[in-house]
């Protein structure tokens, strides 16, 4: 009975949320362009507000004209400036937290500046939407009855001078109020572990006998996480082991290669998954629907969205436009300007619009994730949407996969080398080649026209990887757990020349 009446209290406070959404929603544009003078104003005394001469910007032609788009390598000088202990160079409120992050295999991490202002009205603020707008679509829902388990980054916190810094995740565990661990679990002690293997033994032990009601993490490292469960529990689905679980909030890779291993391991035909759209740099979209692929751009986070057409992409030599003049169907690389002090900084992932009342965005890749070795044009939306046909013909499933080009040779043509790791393993892999060669011809006009008569590409070369191997090769890199991801496409050989060798 107690925990019915907490879920009812809890699920009441988090639905009041959605009636300040209706602002964003009903008056998008001018929330950003009121919020994009805000920022200015807040950061207009700050060493960079001075530089690009903020206090003169009325229009948002003055902010394009005064301020640079830019990389995170162009701005990484004031950043290692403000992590040895300098403030006010791009933001005024004193900025000690730093989100490490590597991206997908670069060695060379990142270190993004996470404000107060960031933590609390972005990512702590985007953590209680997700909820409000499930429990808004499932009035019914128990979630508060039971507990949410929350697999996050593998990485401790660490200090450097007077600053911190480490996976994203574990620094919006260390500032969680103490009340959260009695509604989410691992504890904050498990949860900080940095060894990933011995982290996952923990959780386990934790857990086991808790009633889980969600799941919160990305879907690589969950699925290992609930296999592992099933080992331990010799149990036939997780359904068995936590019976009123009832919704998967996911992030960070596209769902789709993942979805049927999902669907066998929570056999419920109710269950809901919802799929959230962030990173180091900021929280930015949320499914808003019941079974939807669309995700609600989320425009009162402190963050300006800015869009290039990929068509028209320069790097950071590209025009940008605001949100009031994209257009559905087109790949925009994205630009934010954050109240953590980014601006006018290119992400490098594209997305495309499904919907402009509201805004609603599909993430279609990244803006450096393509193969284009030979003018195929080749990017992560064309390859998910062929193996997701291809899987369907040949009743396959794919655990992982990377793909690389194959650089012409004498008189050999160029060609894609794939090296995929199967949970299901099809009947006939020269069958699955011609099926995800044919996939791709209809899917991308660019590919179909290097494939005719095998002149410039010749069929794709499939490896099937032996169990185990992708998650071989993060941990060889210690890069388990956690936002680490396996690089899906490339146009250099250097992930599909180390995996070859294990």
């Amino acid at each position: 009975m107690a925990f019915q009446i907490i879920n009812s209290i809890i699920s009441w406070f988090l639905k009041k949320r959605k009636h300040q959404m209706e602002l964003f929603l009903k008056y998008p544009n001018d929330v950003q362009e009121e919020l994009l003078f805000r920022l200015l104003r807040t950061a207009r005394n700050t060493e960079y507000g001075k530089e690009n001469d903020f206090s003169s910007i009325k229009t948002y032609k003055d902010f394009t004209d005064k301020v640079s788009i830019q990389k995170y390598e162009s701005f990484e000088p004031l950043i290692e400036r403000c992590r040895k202990g300098e403030q006010n160079i791009f933001w005024p409120t004193p900025i000690k937290w730093f989100a490490k992050s590597s991206g997908t295999t670069n060695a060379k991490s990142k270190f993004i500046p996470v404000s107060d202002e960031a933590l609390e009205y972005c990512h702590m603020k985007a953590g209680k939407d997700m909820l409000c707008l499930y429990i808004n679509n499932n009035p019914e829902t128990q979630l508060f009855t039971g507990k949410g388990l929350k697999l996050g980054g593998s990485s401790e916190v660490y200090k450097d001078n007077n600053s911190y810094f480490g996976d994203l995740s574990a620094i919006i565990t260390e500032n969680l109020p103490f009340w959260a661990d009695f509604s989410s679990a691992p504890s904050q002690e498990v949860a900080l572990m940095s060894e990933w293997e011995t982290k996952m033994e923990a959780i386990i032990d934790e857990t086991i006998n808790e009633d889980i009601t969600s799941l919160v993490g990305v879907p690589s490292w969950m699925l290992v996480l609930l296999h592992r469960v099933l080992e331990r529990t010799g149990k036939n689905n997780i359904l068995e082991v936590w019976p009123n679980l009832e919704v998967y909030f996911h992030g960070g890779v596209n769902f789709n290669p993942y979805r049927e291993q999902y669907k066998k391991i929570i056999p419920k035909a109710d269950f809901q998954y919802y799929e959230t759209y962030n990173a180091s740099e900021g929280f930015f979209a949320i499914q808003d629907m019941n079974g939807s692929k669309e995700l609600l751009l989320m425009l009162d986070y402190g963050i300006f969205y800015e869009f290039i057409p990929m068509s028209e992409y320069r790097g950071e030599n590209s025009n940008a436009i605001p949100l009031s003049k994209v257009k559905k169907g087109i790949d925009y690389a994205l630009i934010i300007t954050t109240n953590g002090g980014l601006w006018r900084y290119m992400i490098g992932d594209t997305i495309r619009f499904t919907s402009l009342d509201p805004y609603r965005i599909k993430i279609t890749g990244r803006t450096r994730h393509y193969i284009n070795v030979f003018g195929e044009e080749l990017n992560i939306e064309n390859v998910e949407d062929a193996l997701n046909l291809t899987c369907e013909k040949t009743d396959s499933i794919i655990k992982e996969y990377t793909v690389g080009p194959i650089f012409m040779e004498g008189k050999n043509n160029g060609g894609h080398e794939w090296i995929i790791e199967f949970a299901k393993v099809p009947e006939s892999i020269n069958y699955f080649t011609e099926i995800l060669d044919n996939s791709l011809k209809a899917i991308n006009s660019d590919y179909e026209a290097k494939r005719y008569n095998n002149m410039t590409l010749a069929l794709p070369k499939i490896h099937i990887a032996k169990e185990g191997l992708f998650y071989e090769w993060l941990k060889k890199k210690g890069k388990l757990g956690g936002q680490h991801k396996v690089p899906r496409l490339s146009n250099k050989r250097d992930f599909v020349e180390e995996l070859l060798k294990l």
